[in-house]
């Protein structure tokens, strides 16, 4: 699996190099080391002139291989930058950006938002389960001053009316994929205004970013192709990772129930229901000792 290795740094004006001439101000959001590279980045908004904010991931140093992260409007407050630069240093993955463009910086263009509003009547905004439950994200009351964004599910099927709140790691594993409840939580904290609370919203998000556990859908799937097609067994998978059992006799096998609960695929002691989770290095060790895959082929 891939880590992020942090590099000590704070907040502070710097002065970048940009796609036009002269220079412009920018502050630094955090630094990394991409895992795939090993090469130190680092994070940085930059303001436009029409009150925008970039937010752009360089390769530090040299400046090169820019990545748009986000734009934001002008009519966000300030501090989303932050929040956008904390969520994307947290999260493994690092999204998909696209890399930064000359009409990025082009002073007489303005900048649009990089992600739809949640609130347009053509975009996604709610998730829905195989049982037809409805997961979206609403303003709910609280015993505060303000109320809070939070995920919600719908008590019926296929009903809009009638919710309970949950978090975002159960609306995760109710579908089992991160896709589109992590971009749809983003979208909500960085256009949500200063009438509402975010931080629940944003704590569940930074959990599950920064998360070892993550889903075993793709692990199953990965699994059950090779039993289709003839290659394995669930007991020879299991000796595989050093999962051994032995009948009264003294024959081993592997032990095919500690594979399928770990998939997903049978419940845990106790439980009504399979497990979407698995912890990283126990994925990292079925996919490389009983499957003989690298780990990145079974991440969501």
């Amino acid at each position: 699996m891939s880590t992020i290795t942090a590099l000590p740094t704070q907040a502070a004006e710097t002065t970048h190099p940009q796609a036009e001439s002269g220079a412009r101000r920018t502050r630094s959001l955090g630094r990394y080391v991409a895992p795939d590279t090993g090469q130190a980045r680092e994070v940085v908004s930059l303001p436009r002139p029409d009150g925008s904010t970039l937010v752009i991931d360089y390769q530090l140093g040299t400046l090169s291989d820019g990545r748009l992260v986000a734009q934001l409007t002008p009519d966000e407050p300030p501090e989303n930058a932050s929040i956008v630069g904390e969520m994307y240093l947290a999260d493994d993955t690092k999204g998909r950006c696209r890399s930064v463009t000359p009409e990025d910086f082009d002073l007489t263009r303005h900048a649009t938002p990089s992600h739809p509003d949640i609130h347009a009547p053509t975009s996604v905004d709610a998730v829905k389960d195989a049982d037809g439950h409805v997961y979206r994200i609403r303003e709910l009351p609280t015993r505060g001053t303000m109320p809070e964004l939070r995920w919600t599910r719908s008590c019926e099927p296929g009903r809009e009316f009638g919710f309970d709140a949950v978090s975002l790691r159960d609306v995760v594993a109710a579908v089992e994929t991160y896709e589109p409840a992590r971009p749809l939580t983003v979208q909500a904290l960085t256009s949500a205004g200063s009438h509402v609370s975010i931080r629940r919203l944003r704590e569940e998000y930074e959990r599950l970013a920064g998360s070892p556990i993550v889903l075993n859908r793709a692990l199953r799937e990965a699994v059950q192709r090779e039993l289709r097609l003839g290659a394995l067994s669930m007991s020879e998978i299991a000796l595989r990772c050093g999962r051994v059992k032995r009948d009264a006799r003294g024959n081993t096998s592997g032990e095919t129930s500690w594979l399928a609960r770990r998939i997903g695929q049978m419940p845990e002691g106790g439980g009504d229901r399979p497990c979407p989770w698995i912890h990283t290095d126990v994925l990292a060790r079925i996919a490389r000792d009983g499957l003989c895959i690298s780990p990145h082929e079974v991440e969501l």
